[in-house]
């Protein structure tokens, strides 16, 4: 049975908050309360998966730390935008 598309986007939207390190939860969450709503069906599939990496991974790809994995480059490069100054000031 197919998850409701408002019942992922929820799901999505808790699970951004709900994370390991402090900085991710303030990423996340600001990137998911502005945009999952929007997000096509396909980007919705690929943030879910995204959001199951190791916060660090994806902290050190929001920083530019690391090489990001290509099937999450387009998502990542919208949620680093959003991220200016959590991280830190003047990075992307």
């Amino acid at each position: 049975m197919s998850e409701p598309r408002d019942v992922k986007i929820k799901r999505l939207a808790m699970r951004s908050m709900r994370r390991g390190i402090k900085e991710m939860d303030l990423i996340l969450s600001s990137f998911a309360d502005a945009h999952l709503a929007d997000l096509s069906d396909a980007d919705l599939a690929t943030y879910d998966a995204m959001i199951e990496e190791s916060d660090h991974d994806l902290y050190q790809w929001v920083c530019g730390g690391s090489e990001i994995p290509k099937q999450y480059a387009s998502l990542m490069e919208r949620i680093s935008a959003g991220a200016k100054g959590i991280v830190r000031p003047g990075l992307r």
